[in-house]
């Protein structure tokens, strides 16, 4: 299976998300991420989906099936662009008072921000590739990870801007 980041542009209706997420199960897709956000075009949403496919066939039936369901303005696969990719994500861990210091040294080897504090935890915040997200997740789990909250792939390209030409 390969992976492919889609940044797909729509009409800004509501019901979006559905049908796109309704589309991918259907069909077997399986999604590894979506979000969707605003843009600087009021009218427009930004989707950016990361989908796992056996072949690039399939990856054209993706497009092709979105196109269908969704009022598509532009579909642009940044998985072959020369794109930025980032990845956010919230970890709350426990955190004791003998703890508490080695955490938050790594937390600054990561620069990564603590976001809030309790007498019991720690709520870690990283913006970053999901290589980086991966190793801090996996040094949080010697303290004790209570909860993870991890948007997906999100994506500009680099240079000329393809997704906004529309």
């Amino acid at each position: 299976m390969k992976k492919y980041l889609l940044a797909v542009l729509v009409d800004n209706k509501p019901g979006v998300l559905t049908h796109v997420s309704g589309l991918i199960s259907r069909r077997a897709f399986n999604i590894e991420s979506i979000s969707a956000g605003y843009t600087e075009e009021a009218d427009v949403t930004r989707i950016n989906i990361v989908v796992s496919v056996e072949s690039a066939g399939e990856l054209d039936q993706v497009i092709q099936q979105l196109s269908k369901l969704i009022d598509v303005i532009k579909i642009v696969n940044l998985s072959e662009e020369d794109a930025i990719e980032r990845e956010l994500v919230l970890i709350k861990v426990k955190a004791t008072r003998e703890t508490r210091s080695d955490i938050v040294n790594v937390v600054n080897i990561f620069r990564a921000n603590i976001v809030d504090v309790t007498p019991d935890d720690v709520v870690i915040e990283l913006t970053g590739t999901q290589n980086k997200i991966d190793a801090l997740c996996e040094v949080m789990r010697e303290y004790g990870i209570i909860e993870i909250a991890r948007t997906g792939a999100i994506a500009l390209s680099r240079g000329p801007v393809p997704v906004k030409e529309m």
